[in-house]
């Protein structure tokens, strides 16, 4: 197969980022290497489509269609989060399950990734919100335009984090004061800036 063929043969990191959801889906794609750079992060919207294995069969295609054009050599997911509404998490789980079946087709290693730990790895800070983690993102990938969703930064998050890993640079767990959570200023994105140069793209 000509695909797997160009896999072994790559030698710089193509991250393929995904943020699963049966209405909205982030995605994007990173490249990595020494300096890591965006290639195109998107959302795929799904919210007028009612049937919710059509919107399975939308998840499917526009995966392999990512695949195709951009021809990753990672797949990176978030894993579903545990939350009270059982069938918002069984709705969630079949989209990620889709779509991690379209990377299996192409024989694209796929690693998941817990919500906290994308936080963590990209801002130091696990608990942080969705504008902390666009700010990192902005400034580490000299990014100009924020996008309209956060589903295609989130998954510029995973797809980010991923890199860390296989690069091994991984951020230590934040610090915990007292049996508190330290304050906002020490966990915000300029203090993590200031702390972790390295993280911004010269």
């Amino acid at each position: 197969m000509i695909y797997v063929t160009l896999l072994c043969m790559s030698k710089t990191p193509i991250i393929l980022g995904i943020d699963p959801g049966t209405q909205i889906l982030g995605y994007a794609i990173l490249k990595g290497g020494p300096k890591p750079a965006l290639i195109t992060m998107d959302v795929l919207k799904m919210t007028k489509e009612k049937d919710i294995y059509a919107r399975l069969q939308m998840i499917h295609a526009r995966i392999i269609e990512l695949i195709e054009t951009y021809q990753p050599t990672h797949f990176a997911i978030e894993a579903p989060f545990f939350g009270k509404n059982i069938q918002s998490m069984l709705k969630l789980g079949r989209a990620q399950g889709v779509a991690i079946a379209a990377a299996m087709h192409f024989k694209i290693p796929v690693t998941e990734y817990a919500p906290k730990k994308v936080k963590q790895s990209i801002t130091g800070n696990g608990n942080a919100d969705k504008e902390m983690i666009w700010k990192m993102l902005e400034r580490i990938l000299s990014i100009k335009q924020q996008p309209k969703y956060y589903d295609a930064t989130d998954a510029l998050g995973v797809a980010l984090c991923h890199h860390y890993q296989i690069a091994g640079l991984i951020l230590p767990t934040a610090k915990i004061v007292k049996g508190k959570k330290s304050s906002k200023k020490a966990n915000s994105w300029e203090a993590f800036l200031t702390k972790n140069p390295e993280r911004l793209k010269k």
